[in-house]
């Protein structure tokens, strides 16, 4: 094979789990023709891996879209596309693509027509994490499936960026509390109570983190009124180079189930996730599902009246009430136990 289409347009984290597929790729295939057909914003993150040609999909354009896609891909005709995103907008961009070997989903988690743009499938799996998931889209190439490692360019400017904002002389926790999600969202108060606890108790600098958003905004003002310590909230000021610099050097993050989660656990950062209305076990940070605050299980029970085993894999808990079913206390042992251990 010779020349390789992606097709992955959103979001962070999902976008975060197909950068090992593309050093794989590299590995296996030296010297392939990587296309990769991606989001705006997450092009901001990732869009300058090396050897990759980026073709920028901005959904916010409509139908503008898709006719400059066809444009682009007139001419263009690869050896495989991977089609590894299930929405009925993304088999439209698949639809422009053409390409030999059609590789997308098995057929339990195939929807919205997804089965009509693709020719092959990955292997079905039980119980499977995202990114793994992912890495096995090379496997009906031929190929081994990618390895759990990670690249994303940073400048020197950016590392500059995170240094001003962490201490030297203790640990740094960063905060990132918002999901696009509203629902993945802990409680601000309860934030603000283990931000404390990391103060008083650890010494630690919390650094606050999110979107130019409103909401955010406001999440993070009201996290930081609501804590008697003292924290650096940078909400808004930061591009998502900068952030990923700034997860980079941070000793800790903590955050739901959120694109900035999945980045410091690229970039080799631990992560106390907190996790009710999703499982980790799926979607959860890849390198730290062991520092993860869990009430998967029991959100799931009381909303659906279904075990773990007994839903489908994947299935939300995300109702009102779910995360708050992850205490202040289920956090601060988390964080008490990751200290211990570092």
């Amino acid at each position: 094979m010779k020349s390789i289409c992606i097709l992955r347009l959103s979001a962070i984290g999902d976008v975060t789990h197909v950068i090992p597929v593309v050093l794989s790729l590299q590995e296996q295939i030296p010297g392939v023709k990587i296309t990769w057909i991606i989001g705006k914003i997450e092009a901001k993150l990732i869009g300058d891996l090396p050897g990759v040609e980026f073709i920028v999909f901005d959904k916010k354009a409509g139908r503008h879209a898709y006719s400059n896609l066809r444009k682009q891909m007139a001419d263009r005709k690869f050896d495989a596309l991977l089609h590894m995103q299930v929405a009925f907008r993304a088999n439209l961009v698949a639809a422009c693509i053409r390409a030999k070997v059609r590789v997308g989903y098995d057929k339990a988690r195939s929807k919205d027509l997804h089965s009509l743009f693709i020719n092959r499938r990955i292997a079905p799996a039980y119980q499977q994490h995202v990114r793994d998931c992912l890495a096995s889209f090379l496997e009906p190439l031929g190929l081994q499936a990618a390895q759990p490692k990670w690249l994303i360019p940073l400048t020197r400017s950016d590392h500059e960026f995170a240094e001003k904002h962490l201490a030297d002389d203790r640990k740094n926790l960063v905060i990132s509390p918002c999901a696009s999600h509203k629902l993945r969202n802990w409680p601000p108060e309860r934030y603000a109570l283990l931000a404390d606890h990391a103060i008083k108790v650890h010494g630690m600098n919390v650094i606050l983190v999110g979107s130019p958003a409103p909401f955010e905004a406001e999440y993070c003002e009201a996290i930081e009124t609501a804590m008697k310590e003292k924290a650096h909230n940078i909400c808004g000021k930061d591009t998502l180079k900068q952030l990923a610099a700034l997860l980079t050097h941070a000793d800790l993050v903590v955050a739901p189930d959120t694109g900035p989660a999945h980045i410091a656990s690229a970039v080799g950062t631990d992560v106390l996730g907190l996790f009710a209305a999703s499982n980790p076990y799926r979607s959860g940070p890849y390198n730290s599902l062991q520092w993860c605050a869990n009430r998967y299980p029991e959100a799931l029970k009381k909303f659906t009246g279904k075990s773990v085993n007994e839903a489908r894999w994947g299935a939300k808990a995300e109702f009102e009430g779910a995360m708050e079913m992850v205490s202040v206390e289920n956090a601060t042992e988390v964080l008490d136990k990751w200290v211990e251990a570092h």
